[in-house]
């Protein structure tokens, strides 16, 4: 797999995890103490972002970290 499809994939997966939860962008995005854009930028695939921004989106959806990499 390439970084950018893995990238892609889990911006997929955040994407799937928030909307299960009725979240917005906007929403997780303050929840995580950013911007909107920050978010859409990792949803999107178009940041390599870094383990603790993943862990901090897990602990605002209130998963496990593991869940949220579940990328198959």
């Amino acid at each position: 797999m390439t970084k950018e499809v893995l990238l892609k994939k889990l911006g997929e997966r955040i994407i799937e995890l928030r909307t299960n939860q009725s979240l917005s962008q906007t929403d997780l995005a303050h929840m995580c103490d950013w911007d909107r854009q920050t978010l859409h930028k990792i949803e999107k695939g178009k940041v390599n972002t870094s383990i603790f921004i993943l862990y901090k989106i897990a602990l605002e959806l209130n998963i496990p970290l593991k869940d949220l990499l579940d990328i198959g």
